[in-house]
This record gives structure tokens, C-alpha cells and sequence, in this order.
């Protein structure tokens, strides 16, 4: 008998959801990553969990359908790493024809099934605070919801969740090569220390590596073509108080997000760029940094340079190749492709997919995989993940009532807690009484008391994997302050090392 009914390849956003879906139903499911949670395309998105809005144009209605009918059941599952956001679209003269997109937005809320997200608008810009950034020349907008989420956070929640279901989350182990009889046998190796497991079924869910999976490690090339398309953001102090997003139409006729970021700063993206290169290093080139401020200071009176830039960095999509000429112009949809023949264990290959669509994603490749399996029925619609049990209005009474039980918290403290971690603050704040309670603090309010938890539940093992995929505290750490985390970490490490699970 095999050690685990699912192995899956891949510790992004599609291999922790489908983890977690399939955990959730009985299956034993093993996940390895061979860096940490999220070290990929998943944490270099736009934060956003939306329907898509460009895709109408190309005629994406399923897509786009689909999308919109996930933002609220994300919402409801996870309200503390996603919140609902207005955005503005403030028509640039020569492009888009006003009447093209108010009725796309129309469509937009038509197809959305709202119930907790407001309808979109017309706005007069001379009088809402929404105008006040732009230049004199937008009079009115169109104003529309979507939701805006901490994407890495999101993966960490959804393999929190597969592995108190009983999955084996195995970080910063590399799968070296599988054997494929009438089940897989995978040779792991983890910093060093080699050993095998045995899968019904394996999943290659390794995003823009599904083909160097597929080559080196499987050795049986892929069935269908894949597209890598590199996007990338840009991140600068902020640049408007309000926490609404701006989706600016270029020239070119893509369209650009202006987005709150990290309460202090503006992220701005994103690009579409075919993708020649190291996929463990991919960085935004000097033309798509140009191209993203070109088009922001078409509509903004403070104008932004390469030279202001806090951070950047690029994300690339393993996009399922349907011929499409501009990179911008492939399919967003995911794709996937089973590989099955008696006699030999069945393979699913992965192909694009959204932040948005992820859990829907998982539900669709159980529906495809199911039939190996006596597995229970599709469970995750009304669930939510660790720390999300309050409601989706419930954000800043938590904060309020964790300001209330732990008095020394200050009102920005509590709520990057209460957004990180919703109801499981306590597991981190427990009986303190005062900040030093919490331990030593490394970079603004990052507390010895949170990192802890972060190294113990969340597979967190370095410093970089706490200030910008746990939380996005990179932004503002010095550093000393980077190094003595670090150390911190190590020597946490060293405490609670644990036998290497099969």
C-alpha cells in the first residue's frame, strides 16, 4: 500500500488549495516544495482577488463568471487576509469609449452575484476624495468592487489548514526524480538527507517549473504547451490616504492597478512580458519599470520615477499556450491535463490559474482525480481557513476586542495581528501582559512571540521568509534588524528540530 494517496509537487497557491481540498476529504496527502510556501509566482501577484475586468474584452465570460462568484466565498472564508476594496476608472480621453465601460461594468456586476460587495457607480472626481491625487483633467469615474488579498499569507493559511487535515507539508525539499509503476515513488532529498515516499497519484502543480518537473524529474515531457509570462510590480511610498485602488488604462491597451499597499506605500503593476531566463531570479527589466511610472503619471499630478522605487519584483505565470500573439492576450484560465494509461499511477499537470479561481481550481482537479479515490464530496465553499471564523464586516471589531484584552497593543499592532491572523492572535498574544512579555522586537512591532509562532506553525525557517512572505516587514527592516531575526530564527530552529516526517 502507498505512504499517501496524493503527492503533489508545488507549494503555491494551486498545490497548498489542492492540498487542502483533498486532506479535507480523507485523503493522505504528501506536499513538497523545494523552497519555502509561496517563494514563487505566488507572492509577486497584484494582492488582488477579482474577476478579472480586462477579460471581458477577449471574451473570457467563464473566466470572468467564475472569478466573480469566487470573491465572495474567499471573502467569507478568509476575512482577515482579504478585505473588499472600491476602485476607480477614470477614463483617459482617446481610449476607451465611457459608454464601452460603463456597460462593461454593468456586465461586470451582472455576472457577479453580489451580495456583500456594492454595486458599481458613477463618481464626480472634483468632489470625492478619489480625485483629489489625479490630475485636473478627470471630472468623473467609474467606481467598482473587488477584494485585494496578502497572497503568500493566503498559501500559508490554505497549508496550515491541508496539515491540521493531515497532510505532510514538507518545505525545502526537492523531489530529485520519480518512478511511475502501478504507483509513484518519489526520491526527496532535504538539505542533504535523502529518503522515498510512495503516491497513488502525483501532481505537478510547480508553476512556471511544471516543465522542468515534467524533464527532469518525472523525465516524460509535457502533454501540452505552456507560455511563461513574466509580470511585474513596483512599489513606491504612498501616494493617496484614501484605501481605494486606481485601474488606469494605458495606451497600449492593457491596463495598470495603483493600489494601498502595506499601509505606508502604493503598489503598482503589472506588466506582461514574454519570459526568457533564471526562474529563480526573475526581476523587473529598466523598460517595464519606465513603461509602469509612464503610464501612473498620465493620470497622477505627483509623478513617480525609477529613481523613488521602495521595492520591485516579478512573478512568472506557467500559462497554458492557446497561440495567442502579445503575451497580454493568453489565456488566464487554468488547464488541466491528466496523463493516465493502465496500469500506471495517474499524473495531473497544472497549467495557469488565479489567486481567485485556486479553490475552484482544487474542486476541478479533485472532480478529475476523484474517480482513483473513495473520497467524500467537494467540502470548501463554506468553509474557512485557520483564524477566519468571524464574519466578513468583522475586521475592526476584532481589533477593537483585541485591543481590549491586550491594552498595551497599539491600534496599528492589533490590526497587522488581527490581518495576518484573525482569531489565532491569541495563539501569539496568550496571557502577556505588556510588549515584553511578547519578547524581543526586530523590526518595528515583529515580536519574538510572533516569530515563534511563525517558525513552529507556519514552516517559516529564514528571516526573509517572515519579513516578506509571512508579513511584508522587509519593506522597512534595517539590515541589523534583518541579521538578528535571522539568528533568532536559527536558534529557534534548533529547538524545535524534529525528526524528518516520512
Amino acid at each position: 500500500m502507498a505512504d499517501f494517496d496524493l503527492a503533489i509537487i508545488g507549494g503555491g497557491i494551486n498545490g497548498t488549495g489542492l492540498a487542502r481540498d483533498a486532506a479535507g476529504r480523507g485523503l493522505r496527502v504528501l506536499l513538497v516544495e523545494m523552497n519555502d510556501l509561496a517563494s514563487g509566482t505566488s507572492s509577486a501577484s497584484s494582492k488582488l482577488i477579482h474577476g478579472g475586468l480586462r477579460y471581458l474584452e477577449r471574451g473570457a465570460f467563464r473566466l470572468v463568471r467564475e472569478a466573480l462568484s469566487e470573491r465572495e466565498v474567499l471573502l467569507r472564508m478568509a476575512p482577515h487576509v482579504i478585505r473588499p476594496m472600491r476602485f476607480m476608472l477614470p477614463p483617459l480621453p482617446g481610449l476607451r469609449m465611457p459608454l464601452k465601460l460603463r456597460f462593461g461594468l454593468f456586465l461586470y456586476d451582472l455576472l457577479g452575484a453580489r451580495k456583500l460587495l456594492p454595486a458599481a457607480r458613477t463618481v464626480d472626481l472634483t468632489h470625492h476624495p478619489v480625485g483629489q491625487p489625479l490630475k485636473r483633467l478627470f471630472l468623473y469615474g467609474f467606481e467598482y468592487s473587488d477584494c485585494c488579498v496578502d497572497d503568500s499569507r493566503l498559501v500559508a493559511l490554505n497549508a496550515l489548514d491541508a496539515a491540521e487535515r493531515g497532510a505532510v507539508i514538507r518545505t525545502r525539499t526537492r523531489c530529485m526524480r520519480v518512478e511511475r509503476r502501478d504507483e509513484w515513488e518519489l526520491v526527496l532529498n532535504s538539505r542533504g538527507q535523502r529518503d522515498v515516499a510512495t503516491a497513488r497519484v502525483l501532481v505537478n502543480a510547480a508553476g512556471p517549473w511544471i516543465g522542468e518537473v515534467a524533464d527532469t524529474v518525472i523525465r516524460k515531457p509535457l502533454k501540452a504547451p505552456v507560455r511563461l509570462i513574466k509580470g511585474s510590480h513596483i512599489v513606491v511610498r504612498r501616494r493617496f490616504e484614501h484605501d481605494s485602488g486606481y485601474i488606469l488604462q494605458a495606451a497600449d491597451g492593457r491596463v495598470v492597478f495603483a493600489l494601498p499597499f502595506a499601509e505606508d506605500f502604493t503598489l503598482i503593476g503589472t506588466t506582461d512580458e514574454n519570459f526568457v531566463g533564471d526562474l529563480n531570479s526573475p526581476a523587473p527589466d529598466p523598460d517595464e519599470i519606465t513603461y509602469l511610472c509612464d503610464v501612473v503619471n498620465e493620470y497622477f499630478r505627483e509623478t513617480v520615477s525609477p529613481d523613488e522605487l521602495v521595492w520591485s519584483f516579478s512573478g512568472v505565470r506557467a500559462l497554458y499556450d492557446d497561440g495567442a500573439g502579445r503575451p497580454e492576450d493568453v489565456t488566464r484560465d487554468y488547464e488541466l491535463v491528466l496523463d493516465e494509461h493502465h496500469g500506471e499511477a495517474p499524473l495531473l499537470t497544472i497549467y495557469g490559474g488565479k489567486i481567485t479561481t485556486h479553490r475552484r481550481l482544487a474542486e476541478a482537479a479533485m472532480a478529475r482525480i476523484g474517480k482513483f479515490f473513495e473520497a467524500l464530496p467537494p467540502w470548501t465553499a463554506g468553509s474557512t481557513l485557520p483564524g477566519g471564523d468571524f464574519a466578513p464586516d468583522g475586521f475592526y471589531p476584532l481589533v477593537a476586542e483585541s485591543i481590549g484584552r491586550w491594552p498595551f497593543l497599539s491600534e496599528p499592532h492589533a490590526r497587522r495581528l488581527v490581518r495576518a491572523y484573525g482569531r489565532r492572535v491569541e495563539r501569539i498574544l496568550g496571557d502577556a501582559q505588556s510588549m515584553q512579555d511578547l519578547g524581543a522586537c526586530f523590526t518595528g512591532n515583529l515580536t519574538a512571540a510572533e516569530v515563534r509562532y511563525l517558525v513552529e506553525n507556519e514552516w517559516a525557517q529564514t528571516a526573509d521568509d517572515v519579513l516578506w512572505r509571512r508579513s511584508k516587514l522587509g519593506l522597512k527592516a534595517t539590515p541589523a534588524e534583518r541579521s538578528a531575526l535571522g539568528q533568532f530564527i536559527a536558534t529557534l530552529s534548533k529547538e524545535t528540530a524534529r525528526p524528518t516526517p516520512p
